[in-house]
């Protein structure tokens, strides 16, 4: 595609191109995809009448923005989709250090260049996936970093402090005709802070004395806690105002939601020749989980809790699913009720308790996991069929599950337990032995937690018997 595009400025501008603004390329791309009824920001799940309508808002409006939000609520994907609105190749002047618009130099090495060459002057072709710039922001980040500095190879090369050519760019320069992002902007030192509103209101950059003022094409967006953001003295004030959008996102609001991200999310290995199969309630209960965990007076709030919560409990979940799966030989795996035992170490890697004590951990989050079943399983079974299962467990019998339990002694159970098979039918989630055990072991868990079943805790056995 590149071959067949101008390759000198004397072909572009034979060929009649013209160079749209980053700012009108995203408004014009995105008016065609709304007046096709195209889905604006593929992958962006859960925020189609919160967040998007402000989104597409501040991009027909022309205006930088800030995406204000708790980790984990999908500000950086957000950002980095933008890109997919901006014009899949657009032409820059070859040979200089910042990416530029033939028509419209804006640096002395590039003015120059085209005074010299002319009509002859090379041009190269930019994809939109280069044209993305992001910077997380740290105390130690420095004026150097983000705008430029004094280039010590080119002052031994042989050219004065004063030559604006001794300039070595920064990020935001060398993302011009382009789209940067500042993670946590509140977290930028105020000095800096003061030198990205000079690019943004100003144009003038101000390197060790030079003060060069450069026309930048670029849209500047940003990511921030909103409590850091409105915390006085994290931010100065001019750079606050400056941003025409600020943005609010959200966790999921639903359950289904989390689910839908958790199934485009998590990291989907090679399974060779196990097959992976996830009943349905088991998606709900790693869902839930996330969810109690947001309203739990235990977790932290302020740092929230982030969808990867969800993602790793899940990847954790079908992780154990697979070892038992080698362990026992069976080539299908399908998680039960006893793998939720082993996302202790995901979740405890993404939550901040409050509870300081040794050990509270566990229990916390057992607690949400039991919630989290009975909440699921209140939803999916009719009480008086359960109820009249848990009637036959007569005096004295019990049953065993366990996670490194192969599926075939599930079938053993659901034989044993008059009314068990026709419980186990009613969840409705196929008929082979691996899927049955998976709800055979929801339908005891959800006895017990609904106190109609008594559970005895052995070695990662579980024993459930009549009360």
């Amino acid at each position: 595609m590149i071959e067949e595009q101008p390759t000198t400025l004397g072909e572009l501008r034979d060929s009649g191109y013209e160079v749209r603004s980053v700012r009108e390329e995203l408004r014009q791309n995105l008016m065609r995809r709304l007046a096709s009824e195209e889905e604006t920001f593929p992958g962006i799940v859960g925020f189609d009448n919160t967040v998007i309508p402000q989104l597409e808002n501040a991009i027909l409006s022309g205006q930088d923005m800030i995406i204000l939000g708790e980790r984990g609520q999908a500000k950086s994907r957000i950002i980095r989709s933008l890109t997919s609105l901006l014009d899949e190749w657009t032409p820059i002047i070859e040979g200089v250090d910042i990416p530029e618009n033939p028509f419209k130099p804006i640096s002395a090495e590039a003015i120059r260049l085209i005074a010299e060459m002319g009509d002859k002057t090379p041009i190269a072709w930019l994809n939109r996936v280069r044209r993305y710039g992001e910077k997380l922001a740290t105390p130690d980040i420095t004026i150097a970093d983000l705008i430029g500095e004094i280039d010590p190879i080119k002052i031994a090369e042989g050219r004065y402090l004063s030559d604006i050519e001794a300039i070595h760019y920064g990020l935001i320069p060398r993302t011009n005709r382009g789209i940067f992002a500042i993670n946590e902007l509140p977290d930028l030192a105020e000095r800096i802070q003061v030198g990205l509103l000079n690019v943004m209101e100003e144009r003038d950059i101000q390197i060790r004395g030079h003060k060069v003022r450069m026309d930048l094409d670029i849209l500047i967006v940003a990511t921030a806690n909103p409590e850091d953001y409105t915390n006085r003295g994290r931010i100065i004030t001019p750079l606050k105002d400056r941003y025409g959008s600020q943005i609010k996102t959200h966790y999921p609001l639903s359950i289904m939601e989390e689910i839908r991200i958790m199934e485009q999310e998590y990291t989907k290995l090679d399974m060779g020749e196990y097959k992976v199969v996830v009943p349905a309630f088991m998606q709900e209960i790693i869902a839930e989980i996330t969810h109690l965990a947001r309203k739990s007076p235990d977790i932290n709030q302020r740092s929230g809790v982030s969808v990867r919560t969800s993602i790793a409990n899940y990847e954790a979940m079908l992780a154990n699913a697979l070892r038992r799966a080698i362990r026992t030989g069976e080539q299908v795996i399908v998680p039960r009720i006893s793998d939720l035992a082993f996302i202790s170490a995901s979740f405890q890697g993404k939550v901040e308790f409050e509870a300081m004590e040794e050990g509270r951990e566990d229990k916390i989050l057992e607690r949400l996991i039991q919630n989290a079943v009975k909440s699921v399983f209140d939803r999916y079974t009719d009480m008086h069929i359960m109820e009249a299962t848990a009637r036959q467990f007569s005096e004295g019998q019990y049953v065993t599950t366990g996670e490194s339990l192969p599926a075939n002694e599930y079938d053993q159970l659901i034989r044993k337990v008059d009314g068990l098979g026709d419980a186990v039918a009613s969840i409705n989630v196929g008929d082979n032995k691996f899927t049955n055990a998976s709800v055979v072991e929801f339908i005891l868990e959800g006895l017990h937690l609904n106190e109609l079943l008594n559970k005895d805790q052995v070695a990662g056995r579980s024993t459930y018997r009549s009360e």
